[in-house]
């Protein structure tokens, strides 16, 4: 639907763990090559925390990123919304860990749990918060440690995961950059991607991986090529833009041969899409903000272009957000 907004994107910052594994090594723990990983996926390596670092850690040193390269007051930053499906812990927050490492002295923080659609469900959050009134300065981050919950026996999903965090500066203005969003769910598939938690079945069904990511990767795969399309065309229908006037698009980098194909069948060249999974695999949340940080330290997006940002994932949610970047 056409957005009313009065947001715009002003800072950006990223962070990922130090660790890369890349496919040689994953060789030696599963069945698998590189040229069999990077043929299925695009993946050459994925950044992996440590054992004593955990979401919150990346997400503050996004943030740290974020301030060093743009120096902002932080005194009158007023919101904090974490994406994450791989908290520190069920409860505090994370973007209280946030708030409490910056000392943000009237912010409100909540994270956000929208799987790989969560980094775009928080900007579309932010923008609503301001539309109130009631906020002007919103910290928006996508970060997660999904090395924390793979399992490193099954080689369908081990190959992809990976950690980091990106974070951006969600500002008022007075000529809103938002032009337009879109978001659906369906949630009869949220049996094809989970991890169990308290519960253990889902409608009946029992369900594996003790906590660990299961992913049935070809209804996934089904899923997203059939609806996500869709999804940006409903985008650029509602701004009124053409195809032609999009400068780039940003999915979420699952997996690099489904944007292919995604790409593929929205007419766009490839080169027109902006990813992070060849260099940190699929970091969920944080997979958007990664690849943005990635482009903007190299000169591909630079004010005035238009972005197509869409997430997708388990849920099954999309939530996408079509901008003109600021900066």
């Amino acid at each position: 639907m056409p957005l009313q907004s009065r947001s715009a994107i002003t800072a950006i910052g990223s962070h990922v763990p130090q660790r890369v594994l890349n496919n040689e090594e994953l060789s030696d723990m599963v069945d698998t090559n590189d040229e069999w990983i990077v043929r299925r996926t695009g993946i050459s390596e994925r950044r992996i925390a440590a054992e004593d670092e955990f979401t919150s850690h990346l997400a503050i040193a996004a943030v740290r990123d974020l301030l060093s390269r743009y120096p902002t007051s932080t005194d009158d930053i007023d919101g904090v919304l974490v994406a994450t499906t791989t908290p520190d812990n069920p409860f505090p927050s994370v973007a209280s860990r946030v708030q409490e490492a910056f000392g943000f002295k009237a912010a409100l923080a909540f994270d956000l749990n929208a799987a790989c659609a969560g980094f775009v469900s928080a900007l579309q959050t932010a923008n609503g918060l301001i539309l109130t009134g009631m906020y002007r300065k919103i910290l928006v981050i996508g970060a997660e440690t999904l090395s924390k919950i793979t399992d490193y026996t099954d080689r369908s999903t081990c190959i992809l995961f990976g950690d980091g965090a990106g974070a951006v500066l969600v500002e008022r203005a007075e000529e809103g950059q938002f032009l337009a969003s879109h978001a659906m769910t369906d949630g009869s598939g949220g049996i094809h991607v989970y991890a169990s938690g308290l519960s253990s079945d889902w409608n009946g069904q029992p369900l594996a991986g003790d906590g660990r990511i299961v992913q049935n990767g070809r209804e996934v795969y089904k899923w997203a090529l059939s609806t996500v399309p869709d999804g940006v065309r409903s985008l650029l229908q509602d701004s009124g833009l053409s195809a032609e006037a999009l400068d780039w698009v940003v999915p979420h980098s699952a997996n690099l041969r489904m944007i292919e194909a995604i790409c593929e069948r929205l007419n766009m060249p490839y080169e027109r899409a902006l990813t992070s999974a060849a260099e940190y695999g699929n970091t969920s949340a944080a997979s958007i903000p990664l690849a943005l940080d990635l482009a903007v330290k190299d000169g591909r997006l630079a004010a005035g272009q238009t972005v197509a940002l869409y997430g997708f994932g388990s849920g099954l949610t999309q939530a996408g957000l079509l901008l003109r970047w600021a900066f």
